[in-house]
């Protein structure tokens, strides 16, 4: 069930009706409603994957039990030994991670582990190869779920006696399938205490949610088309411009497609009275590679941050170690997104940045007066086209492909005919960019994302009255999956 689709529209109205108009005062019906609201948006796709999930919430909820579980008459003391309490973790880890394991990466490590095998000792073994579906969304629910049992193991969390509290945690629609992550000690506070019908949020739910459907069906599904075309594996060279437009339009569409998901999940859960944590923050304004981060995917670079990164040393043990847990954080990073190469080739290429930065930063060689504006601009433009580079890879078809594309960028070789001339694609890029380029830079101004709110009456109805016109006119409401389902 898309966001962008009649279906979600009715499947909206009626949760809304029932939740409010029937349900309004009483909390755990409230709940019970939505979570049978949310298996039936999940299994929308395919009724199985509602098993994957249910297993996750089970094993999650009794390893968070026992981890949490305390000496009779002893609040203070827990009942489970250090390690008792090392095993039941693990068991955790092991479940969810071995079944994100088995339904992302089986295929590719049997595939890998042939490939080695002949290479290096010539020796020929036909790879074990399953014909699985990858579910809808489980690299997102299953971080989720995970951040409950690590949060009760560490201390910063107690765990929850209701199982249908929980379930709900790890199964909320609005961004089960693509985000934001959201941790268990941000969500499990919000779904356990009443919750009352707000205007002021409501409408600010409204706006999120008509602005990510412009961003997603308007600009990335325009732009998109542009993007198709030039990442055909068929094409042998594209030449600068058409490499620089394909490094641009992806660029373009990848953050409209994936934001405005987040924009219509945030907002769909202010209408349910829950508030979900930022995941962009302008990110075609960063000025760094650490400052992209921490707007880019916020809530996924945060989870590496303090789940990974962290216990893996961070930056307490010297420099190399540093480099290391960089390194490392980057490439599993790139890994999560997918079975494939050149997600891992993207998980270096931004490791190698940041471990540049850092090396930099760290003998104060960073660039002087890096605040002043022309510098500032510099480093801005410089920042955004490595990410260009950085999406070039994700988006193409494998690692030596993205080669192929950013060896066009370097050159100036002139572009294939037949293909599509530049002038056109870049006309079109700018048509359907520039009111993402106008907002956000009035947000980048006033340094408040929702800066339209301050904006009065008559400015705030012209720019609605715009904005639905151009998604009326140009609007791809056929059911164009987000890029991101596929993680």
């Amino acid at each position: 069930m898309l966001f962008q689709t009649p279906e979600f529209l009715l499947f909206i109205l009626a949760v809304l009706a029932l939740y409010w108009g029937v349900l309004g005062r009483n909390r755990s019906a409230q709940n019970l409603m939505l979570l049978l609201a949310s298996y039936l948006f999940y299994g929308w796709w395919d009724w199985r994957f509602l098993g994957l999930i249910l297993f996750s919430t089970l094993v999650d909820y009794i390893c968070g039990y026992h981890l949490d579980k305390r000496v009779p008459h002893e609040e203070d003391q827990l009942a489970l030994s250090p390690s008792a309490r090392k095993k039941v973790l693990l068991v955790s880890l092991v479940s969810n991670l071995g079944l994100l394991g088995f339904f992302k990466y089986f295929n590719f490590f049997t595939e890998s582990l042939a490939n080695v095998l002949w290479t290096f000792l010539a020796f020929e073994v036909e790879a074990w190869v399953l014909d699985v579906v990858v579910p809808v969304g489980i690299s997102f629910y299953t971080f989720q779920s995970l951040s409950y049992t690590i949060d009760i193991y560490r201390g910063h969390l107690r765990a929850r006696r209701s199982f249908l509290d929980f379930a709900l945690f790890v199964a909320i629609f609005p961004q089960l399938v693509a985000g934001p992550i959201v941790r268990a000690t941000e969500m499990l506070p919000q779904i356990e205490r009443p919750r009352r019908f707000n205007w002021s949020t409501a409408h600010q739910g409204i706006w999120l949610i008509f602005w990510g459907l412009f961003k997603k069906t308007v600009i990335a599904d325009s732009v998109g088309t542009l993007a198709d075309v030039l990442y055909d594996p068929q094409i042998d060279s594209l030449g600068f411009s058409l490499a620089i437009l394909a490094a641009y339009a992806f660029t373009v569409q990848l953050y409209c497609d994936f934001s405005g998901y987040t924009d219509i999940a945030r907002g769909t859960a202010k209408l349910l009275g829950f508030e979900l944590p930022l995941n962009f923050r302008l990110p075609f304004f960063a000025k760094n590679p650490s400052d992209f981060w921490q707007r880019w995917h916020i809530t996924l670079s945060s989870w590496l941050r303090d789940y990974l990164y962290i216990p893996l040393g961070g930056n307490r043990h010297g420099p190399r170690w540093t480099y290391f847990n960089l390194m490392a954080t980057m490439v599993l990073g790139g890994l999560w997104h997918g079975a494939a190469d050149n997600f891992i080739t993207w998980g270096f290429f931004h490791g190698g940045i940041l471990v540049v930065y850092r090396f930099l930063a760290l003998r104060g060689w960073c660039w002087p007066f890096e605040n002043h504006g022309p510098v500032l601009l510099f480093r801005r433009l410089l920042m955004f086209h490595l990410w260009c580079v950085g999406c070039v890879i994700f988006r193409a078809s494998s690692t030596e492909h993205a080669f192929a594309i950013v060896f066009d960028l370097l050159i100036f070789a002139p572009a294939p005919e037949g293909l599509m001339t530049a002038q056109y694609g870049f006309v079109r890029l700018l048509f359907f960019t520039a009111p993402l380029l106008v907002m956000q830079w009035f947000q980048f101004r006033s340094k408040n994302l929702e800066v339209v709110f301050t904006w009065a009456w008559p400015l705030r109805a012209l720019l609605y009255t715009i904005l639905f016109f151009l998604l009326v006119c140009f609007g791809n409401f056929h059911g164009q999956e987000f890029i991101y389902f596929q993680f």
